[in-house]
């Protein structure tokens, strides 16, 4: 060994403090740096900032939960534990904002909405009203 093995950082040297990941700097689950490289590689401006990436993977981080969120609780009403497509086709149909922001997305597998339309129930007229009233029909 004649020393040329890469040097181990000492537990109270700077060196070490400086190895967490920007995503734990950051307190998120989603990959701060790859965010940034992708940024970098999709050519979106000449110059990216620091925080850019960051702000970006909380973002996505924000918007993965909520739908796994709604999911999940889409899966539960179903008697499910394990989320489906059809369960986030619910999730995010079933909520405005979500809806809106995934107006153009065809989720596979996901079916569709449940829907039957007014014209189709059968009509209430007041005979059948009336009878219902007074304990329907005998």
């Amino acid at each position: 060994m004649s020393g040329r093995g890469k040097k181990r950082a000492v537990a109270g040297s700077p060196r070490s403090a400086s190895k967490k990941s920007r995503s734990a700097r950051a307190g998120l689950q989603f990959p701060v740096g790859r965010v940034y490289r992708f940024l970098r590689s999709g050519n979106y401006a000449d110059r990216i900032g620091s925080g850019a990436a960051v702000y970006l993977a909380a973002v996505m981080e924000y918007l993965a939960a909520e739908v796994l969120e709604l999911a999940g609780n889409a899966a539960h009403e179903n008697k499910k534990t394990r989320i489906l497509p059809r369960h986030i086709l619910l999730a995010v149909r079933n909520d405005d904002e979500l809806n809106k922001l995934f107006a153009c997305v065809t989720i596979p597998q996901g079916g569709v909405m449940p829907n039957i339309l007014a014209e189709l129930l059968p009509k209430k007229t007041s005979a059948n009203v009336a009878s219902q009233k007074h304990g329907g029909s005998q």
